[in-house]
Order: structure tokens, then sequence, then C-alpha cells
């Protein structure tokens, strides 16, 4: 069964920074792609970044230069630094195993990142 837990969601002012993470089991996590996705009110759900199995890294151009996406095969976790935060940030973030570069049925439960004053 995949499990896939999101944490580090927060209440942020504009400007500000945070460190998304996800921990996956179930996986033999170093085989797959990992993906960040984030939904904001009324909106769809939308790509913020994937890296490969490889550690080939791949940004949504409204992120680029202000987010990172790294993984820790050792921690079977993913993370997501985010920096210079705006309040279109605000979203809940997702974390996803990737099919090739492609989002799998397999989602976590969100966290929610808030940008504002």
């Amino acid at each position: 069964q995949v499990q896939l837990v999101e944490s580090g969601g927060d209440l942020v002012q504009p400007g500000g920074s945070l460190r998304l993470s996800c921990t996956a089991s179930g996986i033999i996590f170093s085989t797959y792609g990992m993906g960040w996705y984030r939904q904001a009110p009324g909106k769809q759900r939308e790509l913020v970044a994937q890296i490969s199995r490889g550690y080939r890294t791949n940004y949504a151009d409204s992120v680029k230069g202000r987010f990172t996406i790294s993984r820790d095969n050792a921690k079977n976790t993913v993370y997501l630094e985010m920096n210079s935060l705006n309040p279109e940030d605000t979203a809940v973030y997702y974390c996803n195993v990737q099919i090739g570069s492609t989002p799998s049925n397999y989602w976590g439960q969100g966290t929610q990142v808030t940008v504002s004053s």
C-alpha cells in the first residue's frame, strides 16, 4: 500500500521561506520520480516541480529560481524548498509518485501553505 505523507505547510509572510517534506512508503522510492503539485481555491491542480530518479529536475515557470526540489533516497523523502514566497503561492501542496513525467494516482493528503501579511 502506497502512502505519501506531506508536512511543513504553514502561514508565512510575503518574502518568507518554507520547506515542505513528503515521506513515501510502500514503494521502492529510489526507482520513481516524484513531483510536487499545488491547488489553490477555485483553481485546478498544477505541477510545481518534478525530480526524476536520476535527480533531473523540472519546474513550473512561476516558481523557477525560487523553489528547489530535492530528494533523499535513504529517507524515502522528497523536499520542496520555497523562497521569496508571494500570495499567489497560497495553495494546498501535494506530492505524487510520477510515472515517467506524468502523475500517478498516488497522492498525499496535502499540506496547506498560506502566504499573507
